[in-house]
Parts: C-alpha cells; sequence; structure tokens
C-alpha cells in the first residue's frame, strides 16, 4: 500500500514538473497527456460560429478582436490598456498562476497569427505562462481519439495582475531612428505591399532600409505547423533577416509581424528581436515619416 502511494506521488510530481516546463510551443500529444492537469487554461481562437461547433475539450473561448483595440491617437488595432487587459485576461479564469495554452484554428499563417500575437500581448503584460499548439484545432483534431465537445465553458473570473514589460513595446521614434542605425527593420508583409505594388495611394511602400521576408513562408504550407528550426534558419538568411542583434519587426497592423516575432524571439533565440505594434499603419499615419 506504502509502495503504491508513493508511486503515485512520484507520477503526480512528475506531471506537475512537466506542466512547469513552459515551452513557446506544445505538440497535440504534449496537450493530450496534460488535459487533467490542474491550472492549465485553454484558450479557443477560432471564430465563436466555430467554438460552438467543436473544440478541445475543456477550452474556453476569446474573440480575437478584444485583443487589439484603437488606441487615443486613433490607431487601429493596437494593444489595449492595462486595465482593460486585467479585466480580459482574469475573466477567462486566468490569474498570474495560471498556464495558457493558445489554440488557433490552425488552417493557415493569416489565423496562426491570431495565437502569436495574443501570445505576444501575455508576455508583454508579464505572463510568462503561455504557449501556442503546434497545428492549432485542426491538427489536433486529426487523431479521432483526441477528446473533442461542444460544451460552452464559461469559466469563473480570477483577479490578474499586469506588470507591464517596456522592452516589449516599440515607438514610432525609435523606429524612426533605426533607420539610420545598425538596428534592423523586418517587414513581413508580402512582396507587393513591400514593393509598393499594394497599398494605401500615396503612402504605399516600406519603411527605407528594411529586409522583406513574407510571414507566411514560415508556416509549412496548407497548415498551421512552424516549420523546423534549420529550415527558419535558412530562410531568415535567404532573406537577409538577421538571426541576432536589435530588430524591429512589422507588418501592416502588428497581426502578421506577431508570427514572425514569435519565430525570431521565441523559436529561434533573438532575445533583442521586438515587434513594432503600430506598424505601417502608425508609420503612413504620419506624413512627416518617410516611405520607400
Amino acid at each position: 500500500m506504502r509502495s503504491k502511494l508513493f508511486t503515485m506521488a512520484l507520477l503526480l510530481l512528475v506531471a506537475s514538473q512537466n506542466l512547469l516546463a513552459v515551452t513557446p510551443l506544445v505538440t497535440t500529444d504534449w496537450l493530450v497527456n496534460n488535459l487533467q492537469q490542474p491550472n492549465l487554461r485553454l484558450i479557443d481562437l477560432q471564430p465563436k460560429s466555430g467554438y460552438k461547433l467543436t473544440h478541445i475539450t475543456g477550452a474556453v473561448h476569446s474573440d480575437y478582436s478584444q485583443w487589439r483595440q484603437r488606441d487615443q491617437h486613433g490607431i487601429n488595432n493596437m494593444i489595449p490598456s492595462v486595465a482593460t487587459l486585467e479585466k480580459l485576461i482574469g475573466g477567462l479564469g486566468i490569474d498570474n498562476q495560471t498556464y495558457v495554452v493558445l489554440i488557433p484554428f490552425g488552417r493557415s499563417a493569416g489565423d496562426i497569427a491570431s495565437a502569436t500575437r495574443v501570445y505576444w500581448t501575455l508576455k508583454a503584460v508579464g505572463h510568462d505562462k503561455v504557449s501556442i499548439l503546434d497545428g492549432g484545432l485542426i491538427g489536433y483534431a486529426e487523431y479521432q481519439d483526441n477528446p473533442l465537445e461542444t460544451t460552452i465553458n464559461r469559466p469563473k473570473a480570477k483577479i490578474f495582475k499586469a506588470h507591464l514589460q517596456d522592452d516589449y513595446l516599440v515607438s514610432t521614434t525609435q523606429v524612426k531612428a533605426a533607420i539610420d542605425s545598425k538596428t534592423q527593420l523586418f517587414d513581413t508583409r508580402s512582396v507587393a505591399e513591400f514593393s509598393g505594388k499594394r497599398g494605401k495611394p500615396g503612402r504605399s511602400g516600406t519603411i527605407p532600409t528594411s529586409a522583406n521576408l513574407p510571414f507566411n513562408q514560415l508556416i509549412k504550407q496548407g497548415g498551421g505547423y512552424f516549420k523546423k528550426p534549420d529550415q527558419l534558419k535558412n530562410i531568415f538568411v535567404q532573406h537577409q533577416v538577421s538571426l541576432e542583434g536589435e530588430q524591429f519587426i512589422y507588418c501592416q497592423s502588428g497581426h502578421r509581424a506577431s508570427l514572425s516575432w514569435f519565430v525570431a524571439h521565441e523559436l529561434l533565440g533573438n532575445s533583442q528581436a521586438k515587434l513594432y505594434d503600430g506598424s505601417m499603419l502608425e508609420w503612413t499615419a504620419n506624413p512627416s515619416l518617410p516611405v520607400k
């Protein structure tokens, strides 16, 4: 009897240690093995209509649009205020000790970017216990035995206290200074947007000195899985994007750029890679700032 109790205690300890070993990406196998762990919160980021049809057992739905708001200067899709985020995150049943796993739909790079954007936001308010499910819901559902449900889960609100990380926020002034410095500017939009063939009339193009690597090249074609680190490094090198050193990453509104930031900062280990939240929406709104 004592031996059995010892074995059970050991298994619980191992499971707890596995849960605490937070990594940027988790696999479907990991998630299935940890669904019953206490203090684990799954956040489903697919459209609500899809969530009602099916989702991973225990997952709570979150509307992606709530994670991005108009700021005091009228720029859309910016990080919300600290007070707004504390209410949003706490309302999802997340406190400062909760381990969050984000579940994108997994159909394309665009919806994976919803998860990387929320991931960046959580990091920006000091919550490091967060991962993304590689492959998303589609990858998870490929295995028929993996538990799914239709129940609408409504979590009990918790208190979340934000600790804003200033290093995660990049100003237009910093980006402007980077044009004449060694800080790399990294445009993650399409080649057509980068070259000015597509975009706002009179303000199309890119920020001078920027390198271009479209964000969707970092995801395996036709799905929601990230490419392997060696492949990602090669793609960065081929597009003359630095693997280290200070780097400001942007797109049109900070959505696509969050995926490229996730790859650079979290998967390839460049701790100096930063997301320019305002991106081209904020940049082109100021006629005094140059566009190439």
